[in-house]
């Protein structure tokens, strides 16, 4: 089935997302708005010409990314890797510097002790305690403030 791009207004990503999902019409078949693609839908649609007309009637869709001969149609490789979550504690490595943003300790900054992968935690120590207490967090709960790598 092929996969258009639908260009959109600058942060309405979620907004023609969801109004193409409420649409329930036979010719869209499955619809994402990544996080990481700024001003893009990707849809699944069984009919491109169809799904132009569709299209006219969502407020903020600027339209579908054209080819030589009408929609372009994006290859499943494009779009494969927003299917597969990434980890939270991707990008994090043990010594860095990071701020709790939820939980008892938010706002307190801590330097990573030990990264769980697999279960997707992170082990930190406390800056400002007077005695070192390692305290375990989930990886959505922590933003790098500073890297050792960089």
């Amino acid at each position: 089935m092929p996969i258009y791009s639908v260009k959109t207004t600058a942060s309405q990503e979620r907004t023609v997302a969801d109004m193409l999902a409420e649409k329930e019409t036979p010719e869209i078949q499955a619809v994402i708005a990544p996080d990481q693609l700024t001003s893009y839908v990707m849809v699944e649609a069984t009919d491109g010409a169809a799904f132009g007309r569709i299209l006219d009637e969502i407020p903020h869709a600027r339209g579908v990314i054209q080819g030589g001969d009408g929609p372009a149609e994006s290859p499943f490789s494009e779009v494969e890797h927003f299917l597969s979550p990434t980890p939270d504690v991707e990008g994090i490595g043990e010594g860095d510097i990071v701020e709790l943003i939820a939980g008892p300790f938010k706002g307190e900054k801590a330097r990573v002790q030990r990264i769980d992968e697999g279960k997707d935690q992170v082990t930190v120590e406390l800056y400002e305690a007077t005695v070192p207490i390692p305290v375990t967090v989930r990886g959505d709960q922590i933003r790098v403030l500073d890297s050792e790598e960089r």
